[in-house]
């Protein structure tokens, strides 16, 4: 499968993270990609940037070794409530805006609650893509969400790092599977994401195939093949 994107990236500035901008924007080059998001950890997560540091992306060029950069977050959603940890001031600034759940910042619901939360992020016109709901930090009614998904045209994200063994994340095959499930019965897009902390896993799904073969999830429903129709799904 042709690979043009890869949006749910991290550098040095998210706090825990090890290649600079410019070299996740060499490696993604050099991968053959054509868009590149970097997504930073918005300031629930204890290290990461300052509000800031997003106010200032204006001053990095959006093209560089060739590629297309889109600049943005990915920011916390702290309840059952759908509330985020960045203020709608900071979120327009940004390219792209990712929002998931962190279990450092996260007051936990019930599974009602919290799937409450998740779908009224979904639903928020400022979220383009909602990162790892599979993975298990918060347990979760997955076929509102593929439905509010569909509706607000936000994208949901299998996320690979997720499902390496090292995360000991033991219910994320499981919940992902059913989420390519869903998605595939009513037609609804999603995006891949290595949630790459190094520039070296850019664009590395290697846990994510095996996955889309078992369910036989079609290609065309998935949004990192081609950046034109990426955009306009997301009207970017």
């Amino acid at each position: 499968m042709k690979i043009e994107l890869d949006v749910h990236t991290h550098t040095i500035a998210s706090g825990h993270a090890f290649s600079t901008l410019q070299e996740m924007a060499q490696a993604a080059a050099g991968k053959g990609l054509k868009l590149l998001g970097i997504t930073e950890h918005s300031p629930g997560v204890p290290g990461s940037c300052n509000p800031i540091y997003f106010r200032n992306l204006h001053v990095v060029p959006r093209q560089m070794y060739g590629i297309e950069l889109l600049l943005g977050a990915e920011i916390n959603i702290l309840d059952g409530e759908g509330n985020l940890d960045m203020d709608e001031n900071c979120m327009r600034m940004l390219d792209i805006r990712i929002a998931g759940i962190h279990s450092l910042c996260y007051s936990y619901g019930t599974v009602d609650e919290n799937t409450h939360g998740m779908v009224k992020a979904v639903s928020n016109p400022f979220i383009h893509i909602i990162s790892h709901p599979g993975d298990g930090t918060a347990e979760l009614n997955f076929e509102p969400i593929v439905l509010a998904a569909k509706e607000h045209h936000t994208l949901l994200e299998i996320n690979d790092s997720s499902l390496k063994p090292t995360r000991n994340k033991p219910n994320a095959r499981e919940n992902n599977l059913s989420i390519l499930r869903l998605c595939k019965r009513y037609e609804v897009p999603v995006i891949l994401g290595s949630d790459a902390h190094i520039s070296f896993d850019i664009a590395r799904y290697d846990y994510l195939y095996d996955l889309l073969q078992l369910t036989e999830f079609p290609e065309s429903l998935i949004m990192n093949r081609d950046v034109k129709s990426f955009k306009e799904y997301l009207c970017l």
